[in-house]
């Protein structure tokens, strides 16, 4: 159960780093104490998986598998698995606060081949506990891996040999396997790395009194190990071609809709298995955090089918989801693990049976409340207790940029309603309006309390360049701003 608290969504790319990106290192644990100091007791990330193309954490190779460029460096130079000149002599980017994700997929890999080659023998026992540990999605990934690699990195529905592409038998399976040992072996071993990495960070961040909130993705990514290994979880063809994909219709804010082009599940199929693809999901998503985010809680109410080769999701259409038969297993499967829905988006009836039917908080956005022509039940007096208040998501604009975004009308109601001046500071009002609302839980992003404007967003939906880069830079998590946010979580009864 969640208690009245505060959170800060910080995403793990964007902490401090000499390295291009940010870390399970010594700034993750620097960043743990901030929160601790600032009376915070939940850190909320994005999905922590491998990266794909357009670099965002919702398009992964796996649901299961951590991020390479998440491993700390200098925690495996201080292991004897890199020599500092190695990690010293990189080209990482000369903007400390953008991550360049094309010298990171050029530097990271031969790094950690070379980490590889002097610790896989080394740790060869611990390497194998932790392959029978993940036996369920551990092998699947590492071979998939390693045939993305052997075949110029394409996407595996284009690979060349299409009895692999299928997965036509056990024997070319094990035929591959053993031609790409090596590689299989050098995808094994970073995985290794990120989950003992992450284990020791997890240990330390909950010895804080901080628990780790979670994404999970509604759908997983059309090329990933997730789609390739079980293909009759998913509406494809006989080609392994998706007939439908998913998508969101248009709306006030994109004429032509959001085409995501993720494969849609079978249910049906899913069902007969008891929704077993599901309970490993979110098991493996249970190893790394404390409280799950559903990611587009609406699409298990009904979700939006458009056809696979259409340029726009116009054309598309509802189809009722598996509401309760799924959500009910999730919940009763994982008792001790706390789910939020994120269950933002036009007004569903459907929607909003399932979201009472399953007894799970939903999300409310501030930036979302202050259409001055109706009452939103986002405004901070009728936000429920059963509920988690956001200034903003992932695709929003942090407050200071919001500011320059929003309409004259929208302002205007919001500094009338807030009591907004320019003693206390803009940002710093809505963060209050924030902290007091009835809300168990307040989550603000990282960027907020910093008042980051131009350039500080994390994300723009609909648009395939310039996301998911932004970092914070050394320093700005001050003492100064912890105590000023400590203050503000006591008032306000969060601490």
């Amino acid at each position: 159960m969640l208690e009245r608290s505060a959170g800060i969504l910080l995403p793990l790319s964007s902490l401090p780093s000499p390295h291009g990106i940010g870390t399970m290192g010594k700034a993750a644990y620097d960043f743990a104490d901030f929160l601790a100091a600032a009376g915070q007791k939940y850190w909320q990330l994005l999905p922590l998986g491998p990266t794909s193309y357009g670099d965002s954490p919702y398009q992964s190779f796996s649901s299961f598998a951590g991020d390479p460029y998440f491993i700390d460096l200098e925690l495996l130079v201080e292991d004897g698995l890199l020599v500092r000149e190695e990690v010293d002599t990189r080209d990482w980017g000369s903007d400390a606060r953008r991550i360049d994700y094309g010298r990171l997929y050029e530097n990271r890999f031969p790094l950690l081949a070379k980490a590889k080659a002097r610790g896989y023998d080394r740790d060869r026992e611990a390497v194998a506990a932790f392959e029978q540990e993940n036996a369920g999605w551990l092998p699947n990934y590492t071979l998939f891996m390693a045939l993305k690699r052997h075949f110029g990195m394409k996407p595996w529905t284009a690979w060349a040999d299409e009895d692999i592409r299928c997965r036509r038998s056990s024997a070319v399976i094990e035929h591959y396997r053993a031609e790409l040992r090596k590689d299989v072996e050098l995808f094994t071993y970073i995985q290794f790395l990120f989950f003992r990495q992450w284990a020791t960070l997890k240990a330390y961040i909950h010895s804080l009194g901080i628990r780790i909130i979670g994404d999970l993705p509604i759908y997983v990514a059309m090329d990933s190990a997730d789609v390739w290994a079980e293909p009759e979880m998913f509406r494809l063809d006989a080609h392994g071609v998706p007939t439908e994909v998913a998508g969101v219709p248009p709306d006030y804010f994109s004429e032509d809709g959001q085409l995501w082009g993720n494969p849609l599940y079978d249910y049906e199929a899913m069902e007969k298995d008891g929704f077993g693809w599901w309970i490993r999901r979110v098991g493996g998503a249970q190893k790394l955090c404390d409280v799950l985010r559903i990611d587009h809680f609406r699409g298990f109410a009904s979700y939006w089918a458009v056809p696979y080769g259409e340029t726009t999701a116009k054309n598309g259409h509802w189809v009722k989801g598996p509401g309760m038969a799924l959500v009910g297993v999730l919940t009763n499967w994982f008792r001790d693990l706390d789910f939020i829905a994120e269950d933002l988006g036009a007004p569903s009836p459907d929607v909003t049976r399932l979201l009472e039917d399953s007894g799970l908080p939903g999300m409310k956005v501030l930036e979302f409340a202050f259409d001055p022509e109706t009452l939103s039940n986002y405004l901070p007096h009728s936000c429920g207790e059963n509920s988690i208040c956001y200034t903003g998501t992932h695709d929003n604009a942090p407050l200071a940029l919001w500011r320059e975004e929003a309409t004259e009308a929208e302002l205007a109601f919001a500094k009338t309603y807030l009591g907004l001046n320019e003693e206390e500071g803009f940002c710093s009002g809505l963060l209050r309006g924030g902290m007091g609302c009835g809300s168990r839980l307040f989550i603000a992003q990282m960027q907020d309390w910093l008042e980051a404007g131009v350039g500080s967003r994390m994300n723009t939906p609909g648009t395939s360049s310039g996301n998911w880069q932004w970092r914070m830079l050394p320093g700005e998590a001050s003492k100064t701003l912890a105590e000023r946010i400590r203050e503000m979580t006591r008032i306000y009864g969060r601490l």
